[in-house]
């Protein structure tokens, strides 16, 4: 069970840059589609919420790699 908490681990680390990739790719395509304030102002915000998100995840996908969550 171990071995698959650090197995996820190097999952987590890994999909915590592919999601704040895809999040800004995803708001500069709407943001050049759409040059509204409002859309500026709604991709503003899930970029603000999200990207902490993503960071949280490489920092519990590190924590699962280093083994912290073995102790039961």
């Amino acid at each position: 069970m171990n071995q698959l908490k650090k197995y996820a681990g190097i999952i987590w680390i890994l999909l915590g840059p592919l999601a704040m990739y895809y999040l800004i790719q995803t708001a500069a395509s709407q943001i050049l589609s759409k040059p509204g304030i409002d859309t500026k102002i709604q991709w503003a915000v899930f970029c603000i919420v999200f990207l902490p998100i993503a960071i949280g995840l490489m920092i519990f996908g590190y924590y699962a790699l280093k083994g912290e969550y073995d102790k039961v």
